[in-house]
């Protein structure tokens, strides 16, 4: 089937974040809220807005732009790196989140953090009494695994409560992991004309997803059908 076009009102945007595709990196959603970096103009957060259907808003930690790589949410809560200052925060909480500040020396919780409202999976190297505190603010379990032997399971795949993609050398036996712990259907791709680390270029929740404009055509086809959105 072919993806719908990418039009003002689509639920599946095109998007580059001042010429970067890697809108993963500087955005973190889920059903309600889309964390965003600052400084990017009126069209794009319209667009953003009008593909996952959330309130926006924009954030710096400790001055970098970088919030899907530092932050992790789900509808429960949100973990976030240690050197977030308090304004940042404060600025989470004051959305209605738990939050959680990640004491770990894997504490990039955007990239080492991959969680919807089913079950976590984190970095293998996340020490236990992390690992305890991650799952009381996101109030789900959470397992150590990797996704196609990488330890950085945030980047590694996108998931949302209707689907997973993922880097497409993941293992059968991290396949069944994945569907074990997030109880969606599990399907490989990439993004951005081949990208395999699915996290830097995807951001997607159960209403939509915004998309690194250089992602071909077969691949939002795949996206779409991961994350179940075709008809």
């Amino acid at each position: 089937m072919k993806p719908k076009m990418t039009d003002e009102k689509s639920k599946f945007q095109l998007l580059s974040f001042n010429e970067n595709p890697n809108v993963g990196v500087c955005c973190k959603a889920n059903d309600d809220i889309a964390f965003l970096q600052k400084g990017l103009t009126k069209k794009i957060k319209r667009k953003i807005v009008d593909a996952l259907d959330v309130k926006l808003v924009e954030l710096n930690i400790a001055d970098a732009s970088i919030i899907g790589s530092l932050l992790a949410i789900n509808s429960n809560g949100a973990v976030v790196t240690d050197f977030a200052d308090i304004d940042s925060l404060n600025k989470i909480k004051g959305q209605g989140f738990d939050v959680c500040v990640i004491k770990d020396k894997f504490n990039a919780a955007g990239n080492d953090i991959l969680v919807n409202d089913k079950g976590a999976l984190v970095h293998p190297d996340i020490k236990k009494d992390a690992i305890k505190e991650i799952e009381e603010v996101l109030g789900v379990p959470a397992v150590r695994g990797t996704i196609g032997s990488l330890n950085t399971v945030g980047m590694a795949a996108v998931v949302t409560n209707k689907g997973l993609l993922c880097h497409p050398k993941v293992s059968d036996e991290e396949k069944i992991l994945l569907e074990k712990v997030f109880d969606v259907g599990v399907m490989i791709g990439t993004v951005n004309h081949g990208v395999p680390l699915i996290g830097s270029g995807l951001v997607a929740n159960t209403n939509g997803a915004i998309i690194g404009n250089l992602t071909t055509g077969i691949e939002m086809g795949r996206i779409e059908e991961a994350l179940g959105f075709l008809e």
